[in-house]
């Protein structure tokens, strides 16, 4: 399993650093649409579906949804004039207020659940409301000051996974060592409130070294904190909101595409819910 997880990495790695470095936008816009189109094949299947032609559909379904956005606002128009384009910033603050349902719908399970637990459109809706608005997310980040520094959005799209892996490497050495309350047990029994707190420490020295890299002033060091802190707690939201949808499901993973580490919703997960919501923080109180 170790081997498969290495050489698996050691594949998706390089793909991953070149796509976001050097890949035009309109084919990045692609690859990241084949990304949610995979993962929306996932969701199905999380969802109930069990017919192959369904959840065919539903990740070509996905996958022309990114496209269609992408025709609808052109690359030139992503950004004007230091504005997101509407269009994409009403997606980014739907995305926020989902996760804000989320978290009610995670901390209550599985009370109130009977309406969706067994609607497999209701979880298609939910898949929808988390894939759509990460690729959104991403193409933004990607896109921002783009005309000034080609490498500037790829730098934001490495600072919100470096604060989450951050997080990630945190939680996991701090929970196993110190972790004694479980943040929701119904959910996902491993995760702790001591680890979810151990990550949001481990994150701070990635934000931290981004203000100083960025030459942030003092006097906005605290909005670059408050934004951190949100994008990796809501990170976490992102992870138990899958475990809530496979617990529903009876499975332990999302899928099988990659060898070692399960499917890829598995391995984005808790990036779904922080890209959206640090997109939507950035593009609405900092840029």
């Amino acid at each position: 399993m170790l081997k498969q997880r290495i050489i698996t990495a050691l594949i998706l790695a390089p793909l991953a650093l070149f796509a976001i470095l050097f890949l035009p936008i309109w084919w990045f816009e692609v690859a990241i649409a084949g990304v949610i189109g995979l993962g929306a094949y996932e969701w199905a299947n999380m969802s109930g579906m069990t017919a192959r032609p369904q959840k065919i559909a539903l990740m070509v379904a996905a996958f022309a949804t990114c496209m269609v956005l992408s025709a609808i606002v052109d690359v030139e128009r992503i950004w004007y004039q230091g504005q997101l384009h509407g269009l994409y910033h009403f997606i980014l603050g739907v995305a926020a207020f989902w996760w804000l349902v989320s978290l009610v719908m995670i901390i209550a399970y599985p009370r109130y659940s009977a309406f969706w637990r067994t609607s497999i459109p209701i979880r298609c809706i939910f898949g929808a409301l988390t894939l759509i608005p990460t690729w959104v997310a991403v193409v933004s980040l990607r896109t921002s000051l783009h005309d000034v520094d080609p490498f500037y959005g790829s730098s934001l799209i490495f600072y919100v996974l470096g604060i989450v892996w951050a997080a990630d490497i945190g939680a996991f050495f701090v929970g196993v060592k110190f972790g004694r309350h479980k943040l929701r047990p119904n959910v996902s029994p491993g995760k702790t409130l001591e680890g979810l707190l151990g990550g949001i420490a481990a994150s701070f020295a990635i934000i931290a070294f981004a203000a100083l890299h960025y030459h942030v002033t003092f006097s906005r060091i605290w909005l670059h904190l408050l934004i951190g802190g949100i994008t990796v707690a809501v990170s976490a939201l992102g992870d138990l909101n899958e475990s809530m949808l496979k617990r529903c499901a009876g499975i332990k993973d999302s899928g099988r595409l990659l060898p070692g580490h399960g499917g890829v919703l598995d391995r984005i997960d808790s990036l779904t819910a922080a890209f959206p919501v640090f997109a939507f923080c950035y593009v609405t109180w900092m840029a």
